[in-house]
Formats: C-alpha cells, structure tokens, sequence
C-alpha cells in the first residue's frame, strides 16, 4: 500500500471493489476466522459481511491499522496451534473441516483478494508500479544476480 495513498478508493466501476473494500473485507474475513479459531465457527454471528463492500474509510492510517490488526490475529492463531491442534475438526458456516482444511480454505480465499489488490495497483500505477518479484524480462538479470550472490557464499 506503500505505492498507492488516494488511490485506495479508485475502482473501475460501480460493481468493482477498491483496494479499500478489498482491505476491509479481508480483515473482516480474518476477524471471523481467526477469533477463538479453536472453538467457534469461523463465520461469527456479530459479523456484517455486507457492510465490509461498503468504501466508507477514507484515512489510509485507519486502513492500514486494520490491515495489520488481521493479520497478526491470523499470525498469532497459527502460531498458537500445536500438532495436535492440526487433528482438530472446526466449523464454518455450520460445516465441519479440518483444522487444515480451513487454514487451506483461508490461505486461497486471502491469496485471491491479494492478487486483485496487485491487480489495481498495477492497473493505476502502470510502469511506475514497483514489481514485488522478478519485473517483465527481468529473469536474466535476477538470475545472474543470485549466481553471483550464490558464488560469494
């Protein structure tokens, strides 16, 4: 989000999301799963789902605090589960799942939404977009870097 500020609002049409929505629904998501993981269903009933599609946070701090504050929830659930813990049958919508099931079911859910957000971002930034990994006809370059970086070692 570092490369973007008023632009978290942008959308290309009324039935798209913004890098906002996006935000807020992912954090909604990982608020509802991640909270007593263990023990409740992962789609709590204190949950408003709808209103999450609703771009109505305009500051990029408040944003952001609610970004990060899902992903340490998600962090913290997964770093306080133990072996055992992945035997484990949860619910989700009232449905049973495994314990890895559900941690899969999240990861694809959160992995898809990342990929739209990169999406927009590339879409608004065009070339001036920074590349998270390797940029177009970049691979040569990379790849000698690191057989380089690999033969210093």
């Amino acid at each position: 989000m570092r490369q973007l500020e008023k632009e978290l609002h942008w959308k290309p049409n009324e039935e798209s999301n913004s890098i906002a929505i996006i935000i807020k629904h992912i954090s909604g998501n990982m608020h509802s799963r991640w909270v007593d993981f263990l023990t409740t269903d992962g789609e709590k009933s204190y949950r408003d789902r709808d209103s999450e599609f609703v771009d109505d946070i305009e500051s990029k701090e408040l944003l952001m605090e609610i970004w990060t504050n899902g992903w340490k929830l998600l962090f913290n659930s997964l770093g306080n589960l133990n072996e055992e813990d992945l035997y484990k049958t949860i619910t989700l919508r009232q449905q049973p799942l495994s314990v890895l099931q559900a941690i899969q079911t999240e990861v694809t859910h959160i992995s898809y939404h990342l990929g739209q957000i990169l999406y927009i971002g590339k879409q608004i930034r065009d070339n001036d977009w920074i590349i998270l990994s390797i940029p177009k006809n970049g691979s040569k370059k990379f790849n000698e870097m690191a057989s380089t970086k690999r033969n210093c070692e």
